[in-house]
Formats: structure tokens, sequence, C-alpha cells
């Protein structure tokens, strides 16, 4: 594993091309919003669609930024976990970094495997008994799979916080592993 020096331009290029895509599609609402003839909803659409775009876009950049000096399967990370959310496949991913985590976390099932997307979506398909806990990652494999984390014991004020999430922060609390949720409810990636 290297460490990788995240290049902005590509992306940028692409988040401003998307930003003036979203920019013309919103201006063209306003210039026929008084037209009786005419109905915004189908546009307004296409604008919450191209938001998702440059969304996922900037995730996708900012998960394999941070990935990258970890692990070099960071973008088969970054694919699933974009994956799953679109799915709305709740997923918990610890990628173990200096600190080792083996003595603060409850070990689940070993895997020993090298990391790959249908790996990782498999277990984290709803319904398979190892998506329940997290999975946890060294360098390139997947060492373990529904291993139990310490929750956050802290209190987020305004915010309801699901199990995978409480996990993700109790982890990164007592140790330097990056955690990644993807809720089931919402598809939403947190790092």
């Amino acid at each position: 594993m290297e460490n990788t020096n995240c290049d902005f331009s590509p992306m940028k290029e692409n988040l401003e091309n998307g930003i003036k895509h979203l920019i013309h599609i919103l201006q063209s609402n306003l210039n026929v919003l008084g037209n009786e003839n005419y109905c915004v909803l189908g546009s307004l659409e296409d604008a919450k669609n191209q938001l998702n775009s440059i969304e996922s876009t900037a995730a996708s950049y900012y998960l394999e930024c941070y990935l990258s000096s970890f692990t070099d399967v960071y973008k088969d990370l970054s694919t699933t976990v974009q994956h799953l959310s679109k799915l709305k496949h709740g997923a918990l991913i610890v990628v173990e970094r200096g600190d080792s985590i083996e003595t603060i976390i409850q070990k689940g099932t070993t895997i020993g495997a090298m990391v790959t997307p249908k790996l990782l979506e498999s277990i984290f398909y709803p319904g398979n008994p190892l998506h329940y806990g997290a999975v946890l990652i060294r360098g390139n494999v997947v060492v373990s799979a529904a291993n139990v984390l310490p929750l956050t014991k802290n209190v987020y004020e305004g915010k309801k916080l699901g199990t995978r999430l409480r996990a993700a922060l109790g982890i990164s609390e007592q140790s330097d592993a990056l955690a990644l949720v993807v809720s089931e409810e919402t598809g939403q990636i947190s790092l």
C-alpha cells in the first residue's frame, strides 16, 4: 500500500460540469414556472437525479482518497459501498489502520479472503447471517465478518443514531480505524 496523492483535477472537472448542468435544469424550471402548459415535476426529477450523481462522484472521490493509504483495494471498497447504497443494503465495514482492533471487538466469523465487491455484497445481502455486525478489513483481506463493535456512549443532540452508526462511532472513538456505514433506511454512506 502506497500513500496516494489525491488529485482533485479530474473530480473537480466532473463536479463543475455536473453543477453547471444542475443549474441549467433549475434555471429552465424558473423560466417556465408560470406556464400552465408545462409541469416542472419531471424536470425536478432530473435535477434530483443530477444532484444524486454529483453526490455519488464526490463520495467516491473522498472514499478512495481516504482509503488508498490503507488498502490497495480502495476502488473495490468504494464500488461496493456505492452499490450497497443504491440497493439500500445496510453495511458496516471497518478498515484497520495502525491500531489493532482485535482486543476491542467481539470477533465474529473468520473469513480470511481477499476483498472483492462480490464477497462484500454477499456478506451484506439482507438475510445473510453474516450481515449483522461489522466486516473487518486488514490490508487487502476480509479478516472476519459479523463482528460486534463497541457502541458509542456519547449522546448526539437532535440526532437519532442507528446501531450501525453508533458502532462505527464507537470503534472510531477507541481506535484509528476507518468505519464505512451504509444505512439500510436511506442508503446514505457515512465515513
